[in-house]
């Protein structure tokens, strides 16, 4: 399966806990497409007791399995990259909104969608046109359950089969025919 894998720089916002019992958290702030020449955990700018550090290079990876998750993203109003973190450290940056969507269903985790960059997208949007393939839709027909061709046995009994049955199950002598 073709794939692609794009490096992707992370900043992060860190803001003073709300309470004294709170502790200072790193979130996700934004992606770049450009690799700037950071240390990791490196403090990029400081507002008062706001901090923005810089969270690493990451693999954003492109599978062509999942083209057509791809493009719903991007025709979605606000194409996002997702990026999850656990304790400070970013695990994951993808494009899929519906693996996104699953990992932020982990209350443990940080999961934030931000913006995806330009130079980014023009990226996604070459390796759809390369490796997409569209799938048509089939939609199953049912088969009815009068139907001579279905081999399973009719979903509704007369009376008297339910009765033979219920009998012999319980073991009472089958029903005398009058």
């Amino acid at each position: 399966m073709p794939r692609a894998v794009l490096r992707i720089a992370v900043t992060g916002v860190s803001y003073p806990p709300a309470n004294k019992w709170a502790q200072r958290r790193l979130y996700p702030a934004a992606v770049m497409a450009d690799i700037p020449a950071f240390e990791r955990g490196m403090l990029m700018a400081e507002q008062g007791e706001v901090r923005t550090y810089y969270m690493g290079d990451h693999a954003l990876i492109l599978h062509s399995g999942e083209t057509a998750h791809y493009i719903d993203n991007l025709q979605a109003a606000k194409p996002s990259l997702w990026v999850s973190c656990d304790k400070d450290v970013v695990q994951l940056v993808t494009a899929d909104p519906y693996e996104g969507e699953a990992m932020a269903s982990d209350p443990e985790r940080i999961v934030e969608a931000l913006a995806m960059p330009l130079a980014v997208r023009r990226t996604i949007e070459a390796f759809i046109a390369e490796h997409h393939v569209a799938e048509e839709f089939y939609k199953r027909k049912r088969v009815p359950a009068t139907s001579t061709h279905d081999p399973r046995a009719p979903r509704i009994l007369s009376p008297d089969e339910k009765w033979v049955q219920s009998r012999g199950k319980a073991g009472l002598p089958p029903k005398e025919e009058t």
